[in-house]
């Protein structure tokens, strides 16, 4: 997740939200998760300053999955890195949307999104979005998404 924050903080994301998943690895209590939180808030603020950025993307709490699904309406686009997408890739995705300014994207835990997940997110509009013929590891995809919007839609 370090890494995660790190990178996309360099590349231009605005806010991250750790999502609580079906199949998330890591479970964390309040107590550990208020500390994570923290590091990683400070993780985004050296990532700004390093790379010159006027925003410091704000870290959320970590949130449950239900939750999530009643903030995707909030963003033009929500998109979701899902390796069984086989048709709907990425680059259509974001060339069919050039002109939005609010994205959302989740990425999964090591162990995938659970297909359960995967309907409710759909049921609540988002988008399933291919990454191509690979699959990327969790700490790769988000990398690889922020990379792609900021080509397509910055200046």
């Amino acid at each position: 997740m370090e890494l995660i924050i790190q990178k996309t903080t360099e590349i231009g994301v605005k806010k991250i939200i750790p999502v609580a998943m079906e199949r998330s690895i890591v479970k964390l209590n309040e107590k550990d998760g208020k500390k994570k939180i923290e590091r990683w808030q400070k993780i985004a603020e050296v990532a700004a300053k390093q790379s010159k950025r006027d925003i410091i993307p704000k870290i959320e709490n970590i949130i449950k999955m239900s939750d999530l699904c009643s903030e995707i309406k909030a963003y033009e686009l929500f998109i979701v890195a899902y390796e069984n997408e086989g048709e709907i890739t990425l680059k259509q995705v974001l060339q069919e949307n050039r002109g939005i300014r609010k994205i959302g994207v989740l990425i999964g835990p090591e162990g995938g999104i659970d297909e359960k997940e995967i309907e409710k997110l759909v049921q609540n509009g988002a988008k399933t979005i291919s990454l191509g013929k690979r699959i990327l590891r969790t700490e790769t995809a988000p990398i690889t998404i922020a990379s792609n919007i900021v080509y397509e839609f910055e200046n």
